[in-house]
């Protein structure tokens, strides 16, 4: 790995390793998704324009992940956590419990806002390599990310809203 961008790769793991996690919702899938990503990255190193590399690894961590899930259709898993939850006592404390809330909530907002909040504010992409990732202009990833935190401030308050009210929905 002489090359200039491949030593910044094992410092973006991290980061890479987080995004696969909210994604997954599960370590082991997203250490899977990770490495298969980076092993797809190393593969295709000569598609790489040297533009971005961060924007690059997260694109195919994306593309990886929703290759995985086409691969998966028709079988059932235990993505919420609900039959392991019956299996154990989870801890009582109060910051456990908000976390918890927060990450229900991230899970009921739509997927187009919940890609673009997690790219952005989870994964600390930039509002331009995160448009780049998702494959959206700038301007739309903006305003993804800013419905998806009206959406999830909502969700969190537990604010019931009128018809007229209702924040519109991410666009495509």
């Amino acid at each position: 790995m002489s090359d200039p961008y491949w030593s910044s790769v094992t410092a973006l793991i991290p980061q890479l390793r987080g995004y696969a996690i909210a994604l997954t919702r599960s370590s082991t899938e997203a250490d899977d998704l990770v490495q298969e990503a980076l092993t797809r990255a190393w593969r295709f190193r000569e598609g790489f324009d040297g533009a971005n590399l961060k924007a690059w690894l997260f694109k195919i961590l994306r593309n990886c992940f929703h290759t995985e899930i086409a691969s998966r259709k028709g079988v059932v898993q235990d993505v919420d956590g609900r039959f392991a939850a019956q299996l154990v006592h989870g801890p009582e404390q109060d910051w456990y419990m908000e976390y918890r809330d927060l990450l229900e909530a991230i899970a009921r907002l739509t997927p187009l806002c919940r890609e673009a909040l997690l790219l952005v504010a989870a994964s600390g992409l930039s509002y331009e390599e995160a448009g780049h990732v998702a494959g959206c202009p700038v301007g739309t990833m903006k305003s993804r990310v800013n419905r998806a935190r009206a959406q999830l401030l909502v969700l969190m308050n537990d604010a019931p809203r009128s018809e007229t009210e209702r924040q519109p929905e991410c666009a495509q």
